[in-house]
């Protein structure tokens, strides 16, 4: 593995500097209790230690919290009631407010959630056809801080970063919807088992929140999905990836979209601080990778623009000795997109080519069009007031 490059510490520090210009609210209600979700082990044991109680606390909490699905103390069997009441006075588990879900005909569903300060955030259930599974596609900003040309998120500004318990709080909410408490011990949960970090936002650029989110995920003790399960999308925030791999050690997808850095310019404008080459280096560093773990590279398929054979292997030749499979997605139309949909025709041809290579490159199906819940489709009504703006 090359080593992560010395010179982007200061970009790191800048990027976590910034990205704490959007930080989310602070979570405590306006009675001044405290939500316990998005706490980590060690936070809710200073928690606890305030009000008096021994630190064996902390796992009959955590177990009630992330193994049983509990949102009210009273249900807590194991705990005796003046504990209970004592912590419902101080404390809240809490849930994002679900106020739109609408189901596709496919069966993906779609959460529009609204958090304590009345921003929103959408969440996608897609169901995998071939199997009784699927993943729950979680967002990490409401808005977006990128602004990629064909993505409908991408138009809505950043509003603000969402907080470890609105993160972790989707996935619970989405579990609380399809009735899956208590998390399967030994086994994957038979419907919500995969998490894929690919909705509204750009993950790397709110990592702090998202890190510690999933290192709670993560935790054996709880929810207790394995890294295997959770894929983090980025659209190439290069030092941020390398911290990513280190620490969080999840799988990693890259919104490529374009074999050029002419043309990824223009589709993905982060491209223009972190070129196609510097990007490719970086998943090259990517620790982990393997034939078992391949890295996955998004490419909408774009009629006209990024879909011919010339692009197919451009795109063998960038990839060329990485473990890594390409997801080609047919664009999904939206307001006001001056894009269209590739034909089917060149769709084909190109996926062809990729696979003729030795690389597996799935076409992947829409899921949830007709709900506006399809990859580059998310978008809320929540805006950034003016007089908040940096």
């Amino acid at each position: 593995m090359n080593a992560i490059p010395d010179l982007t510490q200061g970009e790191r520090e800048r990027i976590l500097a910034k990205s704490a210009l959007f930080d989310p609210p602070d979570a405590a209600l306006a009675d001044g209790r405290r939500d316990l979700v998005g706490m980590t082990r060690e936070e809710l044991g200073v928690e606890l230690a305030a009000i008096g109680e021994k630190p064996f606390r902390v796992k009959q909490l955590w177990h009630w919290i992330y193994h049983q699905g509990a949102t009210d103390f009273a249900r807590m069997s194991s705990i005796a009631r003046p504990l209970q009441e004592k912590l419902a006075e101080r404390f809240v588990i809490g849930r994002p407010d679900p106020v739109v879900v609408q189901t596709s005909t496919d069966e993906t569903r779609k959460f529009l959630f609204r958090f304590r300060d009345g921003q929103e955030a959408e969440t996608v259930y897609i169901p995998d056809p071939q199997e009784d599974r699927g993943a729950v596609c979680i967002s990490s900003q409401v808005g977006c801080t990128l602004s990629c040309r064909f993505c409908h998120t991408g138009t809505q500004t950043l509003v603000r970063n969402l907080g470890a318990p609105e993160i972790v709080g989707q996935f619970m909410a989405a579990r609380d919807s399809y009735g899956e408490w208590p998390s399967p011990k030994g086994e994957t949960p038979r419907l919500l088992s995969t998490i894929v970090l690919m909705g509204m936002g750009e993950p790397l650029y709110n990592y702090a929140n998202v890190a510690k989110a999933m290192t709670i995920v993560m935790d054996g003790e709880g929810i207790g999905l394995s890294r295997r399960r959770i894929t983090l999308s980025t659209s190439g925030v290069v030092p941020m990836m390398d911290r990513a791999g280190a620490e969080l050690g999840v799988n990693l997808a890259v919104s490529l979209h374009a074999v050029t850095n002419e043309l990824r310019d223009e589709l993905v404008p982060l491209n223009r601080k972190y070129p196609i080459e510097e990007l490719i280096a970086a998943c090259k560093r990517y620790p982990g990778s393997s034939n078992a773990r391949r890295i996955t590279f998004e490419y909408v398929m774009l009629k006209g623009i990024n879909d011919t054979d010339a692009d197919a292997r451009e795109l063998i030749r960038l990839i060329a000795g990485l473990p890594a499979k390409v997801n080609l997605i047919p664009f999904n139309p939206w307001p006001g997109s001056r894009y269209e949909t590739s034909t089917p025709a060149a769709v084909s041809r190109f996926a062809r080519i990729v696979n003729d290579a030795g690389i597996s490159a799935p076409v992947r199906t829409p899921r949830g069009r007709d709900i506006s819940a399809a990859c580059g489709q998310l978008k809320t009504e929540s805006r950034r007031e003016r007089a908040n703006a940096p």
